[in-house]
């Protein structure tokens, strides 16, 4: 079936409608962020800083699946000997605008993604571009899964290990507001984007730039920088290394099927 293009564009007026995708965008993003602003305090207090208190669903879960497993209770957390200061005049304010703004990014993803697909629809086949809906729904929750990883498995297994690691008794952890927040910044963010990985194998697939073959080839490589990536975000114990690295390795998986299937359709398409 041949590509539906009724109107051939220039490469300016392709510059165009990605200047307004970018627009368009950044507003929602921003509405978003204001909208976060009326529940900044249960979003700081509540959300942001949960992970610092012992209290947290994440160490509680670990707590309790350790009683059901026999294991003694010093996975149990009880205390995060740290606290969170600030150094910089502005700095609370420079923080509260960027997690507004990340709040923000990942409240209207989904939105983001709407935004995009218009921008590569026209260079797609009609039988691709019914699968919109199930491309934003689909790339919406992986994402959301990965934004959900990142806090309750990254965030909580690193502060926790940070917090109790100490060289010395005589060494008090203070962590500054700023590496506090890039920590959550960064956990969110890549667990999010990492879980995007079958949604870029997919149109890499389709590409040719990608096949997999490939992605089998250099399977134990993946597993090594999945298993690298692990040991740094974790304490150093087994369990919580395996926790972070099963559902990486799952969505490897994954991507290898994917890739399967994208390939598996072209041949039947072509043959």
């Amino acid at each position: 079936m041949a590509k539906k293009n009724l109107n051939e564009m220039s490469f300016l007026d392709h510059l165009e409608e990605l200047r307004w995708v970018l627009v368009r965008s950044t507003t929602a993003i921003l509405i978003m962020a204001f909208v976060t602003y009326f529940i900044s305090d249960f979003l700081f207090n509540d959300i942001i800083f949960g992970p610092t208190r012992p209290s947290f669903f994440t160490y509680r879960f670990f707590c309790e699946l350790s009683h059901q497993l026999g294991f003694v209770d010093s996975i149990c957390i009880t205390e995060l000997p740290f606290i969170i200061q600030n150094t910089q005049m502005e700095g609370q304010v420079n923080m509260f605008v960027w997690m507004c703004l990340l709040a923000g990014f990942i409240l209207s993803f989904p939105y983001i993604l709407f935004e995009v697909w218009k921008f590569i629809s026209p260079a797609l086949y009609d039988q691709e571009k019914k699968g919109a809906k199930f491309f934003i729904g689909v790339s919406s929750v992986l994402f959301f899964l990965g934004v959900l990883f990142g806090y309750f498995v990254i965030i909580p297994m690193s502060v926790n290990f940070v917090a109790t690691f100490t060289v010395s008794d005589v060494v008090k952890n203070q962590f500054t507001l700023e590496s506090y927040i890039g920590l959550v910044k960064t956990s969110v963010l890549a667990g999010g984007l990492f879980f995007e990985l079958p949604i870029v194998i997919y149109f890499l697939t389709k590409l040719g730039l990608v096949t997999p073959e490939f992605l089998r080839k250099y399977w134990k490589y993946a597993v090594i920088i999945i298993l690298i990536v692990a040991a740094i975000v974790t304490p150093p114990d087994v369990v919580s290394q395996t926790i972070v690295a099963i559902p990486m390795l799952l969505i490897y998986e994954v991507s290898i099927l994917i890739s399967k299937l994208v390939v598996r359709n072209q041949k039947k398409q072509n043959g």
